[in-house]
């Protein structure tokens, strides 16, 4: 088999690139493609002195996290040691995922046609699966990515609610939803909506229809997407309890509309910013029983 080094250096050099930038593209880096591009040359010369084996010692692993080190200096001009390490971290991430992804694509579209001589993947396939893989692998890195932060902002607004009726309490998880700004028309209270299932381990939702004296409830008007004259059925509680990055609210100044579907898998209860805003101490909830 013939290989010619000025392909490996290219595909070194361009493999080298696709994982610098989707390091910093995860990270939103403002990037310069100078400085992607030399250091992605640099690393390409690495594997050509490994592959040659002119000198034994550069595919020692320390050589290795050496260049590593050095890539990541010449493309970011890393700000402090904790920002190198994350650098690092998520350098060697892309690796795994985009180098993965190229011996993947490799083995099944042209097995015998790569090996790996000195640490370094060499072969005679097309320039093309280098490409393909490498706008896979980039894929994956950022759909992973922008998944996580989905979850972790999700994670940052949800909170502990407890609602308190006729002695009773349950706790849920509540999502903090700037757009919920339902509020009571009668009352003008702000509105919480809570899943069925949830108010249904403290109170009898049928009796509740029938005309429970001690809980007047109310007809709610919303709009949502698809129902534009929705209907929530609304109990006054005796009080709620909210419990959000280390700070607790207790009111009663709100109304708890009860929703009859699944809101999330995640949350069973919505709040506005309203109520975190406006919430005030209420003292009596000492004789009040835990619902389980």
């Amino acid at each position: 088999m013939t290989i010619y080094l000025d392909i490996v250096f290219l595909e070194n050099t361009l493999m080298n690139y696709i994982i610098l930038y989707a390091t910093g593209f995860v990270q939103k880096r403002k990037m310069k493609n100078v400085k992607l591009i030399v250091s992605s040359v640099l690393g390409a010369l690495y594997a050509i002195v490994s592959y040659l084996n002119i000198i034994p010692i550069y595919s020692a692993l320390f050589m290795k996290i050496l260049l590593s080190i050095i890539m990541i200096y010449i493309a970011f001009n890393n700000e402090n040691i904790k920002q190198a390490l994350k650098n690092l971290l998520l350098f060697y991430l892309a690796s795994f995922v985009i180098g993965g992804c190229a011996l993947a694509l490799l083995y099944l579209i042209s097995p015998q046609s790569v090996y790996f001589q000195n640490g370094v993947l060499v072969g005679t396939y097309p320039m093309k699966i280098t490409l393909v893989a490498g706008a896979v692998g980039f894929l994956i890195i950022q759909y992973s990515f922008s998944l996580n932060k989905r979850q972790m902002k999700i994670k940052d607004l949800l909170c502990d609610l407890e609602i308190a009726v006729n002695n009773k309490k349950v706790k849920t998880k509540a999502y903090i939803d700037s757009g919920n700004t339902l509020k009571d028309p009668l009352s003008k209270k702000p509105v919480i909506i809570v899943e069925k299932t949830i108010m249904e381990k403290i109170i009898n939702i049928e009796e509740l229809l029938g005309g429970d004296e001690k809980l007047k409830i109310r007809l709610i008007p919303f709009k949502s997407i698809g129902k534009q004259n929705g209907m929530l059925m609304g109990i006054k509680p005796q009080y709620i309890k909210i419990n959000y990055n280390e700070n607790k609210i207790i009111t009663k100044n709100v109304i708890i509309g009860i929703y009859d579907k699944k809101i999330s898998k995640n949350y069973s209860a919505l709040i506005g910013l309203e109520i975190l805003e406006g919430g005030k101490e209420y003292e009596n909830t000492r004789n009040v029983k835990q619902s389980v």
